[in-house]
């Protein structure tokens, strides 16, 4: 099954050199107040997360299609609106596989993205997210019909593993790296242990979350 991936994130820079630029689908960016702007210029990530984010899932997934839905700007800071936006669009552009690194901790916003979340999983999509932030549940993460993630530092990169709880998946929050950059100097974080659990999926080309669980505990057995 052909991979189409949505990095809900910063953007992309194409031209770096983690980056294959021919697997890069137009993208969008959705601003604070759910506009969605197509203008490919809008999606140049200005802040490198969401190029770290891309590169560490295109290390894995090398015949997937990226599609880049920048919603941070200025900083790594999205509306809850913007967040849903954007997985809006992902499923619009039929996307397999919808990696968000971050979410909210605000549980106002929980029936909206289960919402979301559901209509993924009636589509056949799978949203990978970070399960959550600083202790406290994150959604959409947390959600039943979303891949939920966290950090375990001792994992090897690109290696995932299912959590003692059977709740989660845990990775390796570092990203790509960089030649003569130590890790902890460039990004690291859950972002990057989400984009890792997306980027292996994505390489065995796994349907669902159940898949996906079923797939681990055969790993960690």
């Amino acid at each position: 099954m052909a991979r189409r991936i949505a990095v809900i994130d910063s953007g992309v820079h194409p031209a770096h050199p983690h980056i294959d630029a021919a697997r890069l689908l137009p993208g969008l960016s959705v601003l604070a107040d759910g506009t969605v702007l197509s203008d490919p210029a809008e999606t140049l990530d200005k802040l490198g997360h969401g190029t770290a984010v891309t590169a560490a899932i295109q290390e894995l997934a090398l015949e997937a299609d990226v599609l880049p839905i920048r919603v941070f700007r200025d900083g790594l800071r999205a509306s809850a609106r913007a967040l849903a936006t954007g997985i809006r669009q992902a499923l619009e552009a039929q996307c397999n596989l919808i990696n968000l690194s971050l979410g909210t901790a605000n549980p106002a916003h929980a029936e909206v993205f289960a919402m979301l979340a559901e209509e993924a999983a009636a589509q056949g999509a799978l949203i990978v997210a970070a399960f959550e932030a600083e202790g406290a549940p994150c959604w959409p993460g947390c959600l039943p019909q979303v891949l939920g993630v966290g950090l375990d530092w001792d994992l090897p990169r690109g290696v995932p593993c299912l959590a003692a709880d059977g709740a989660k998946v845990m990775a390796s929050g570092y990203p790509r790296p960089i030649p003569g950059v130590e890790p902890r100097r460039n990004l690291y974080g859950v972002s990057f242990a989400v984009a890792q659990v997306t980027g292996w999926i994505a390489a065995r080309g796994l349907p669902s979350r159940d898949e996906v669980m079923a797939a681990l505990e055969r790993c960690t057995a």
